[in-house]
């Protein structure tokens, strides 16, 4: 019986081990119709200078509602209501709208805010562990894309807790989450965006 047993055991082994981040991806796509959480954002050049280090949060709702709000140093705001996307410098006291498909494509953004259908826009492959994260690489399939590639990092558990995007430039953007929350109840509000009195309005 013990034999038996370990003969089971080491015939599963092989099928546990298959499963990994691009299956936590999978998972996190299917089963989450709603996420926010705070972050903190490194923004690392070719030349290795001093990252750039900013701070925000974000939310999205699926179908194709998103929010991504940089709190500090400079405040800059990006929201997609379904239909446009609305990026708001407050500074430059400047609005750029774009359609939706136009703005977003293949980018992370699409990636985390789709269903799992999103997946057949990139080339996904397992990242290996490191920082105690399960990581998954995904290389846009359009040449035209912004990035190179970004890789999503998860916990043993599956919980979304880190990314790095690799843009055209040598740019490398590390975000990593805190107060991650799957599928709370979100406003609408939250998704909807009036340009402010005296902005200037490019675009769409």
């Amino acid at each position: 019986m013990k034999r038996r047993l370990f003969l089971l055991a080491a015939l599963c082994c092989p099928l546990l081990a298959q499963a990994g981040a691009v299956d936590f991806l999978k998972q996190f796509l299917d089963n989450t119709q709603s996420f926010r959480a705070g972050f903190s954002q490194s923004v690392l050049s070719r030349s290795g200078r001093k990252p750039q280090q900013s701070t925000g949060k974000l939310a999205f709702l699926k179908p194709g509602k998103f929010r991504w709000e940089v709190e500090q140093p400079y405040p800059q705001l990006m929201v997609g209501d379904g239909k446009k996307v609305w990026i708001h410098d407050p500074e430059l006291e400047q609005v750029t709208v774009k359609k939706m498909d136009q703005a977003l494509g293949a980018t992370p953004a699409a990636l985390l805010s789709g269903s799992s259908d999103t997946l057949k826009n990139f080339s996904l492959s397992e990242g290996g562990n490191s920082d105690g994260l399960d990581w998954v690489e995904a290389r846009p399939k359009n040449q035209e894309a912004s990035f190179d590639r970004v890789r999503l990092g998860f916990t043993p558990d599956g919980k979304l807790q880190a990314m790095e995007m690799f843009d055209n430039f040598g740019q490398t953007t590390t975000l990593r989450f805190h107060q991650a929350e799957s599928n709370p109840a979100l406003p609408l509000s939250l998704f909807q965006f009036t340009p402010p009195k005296g902005a200037d309005v490019i675009g769409e």
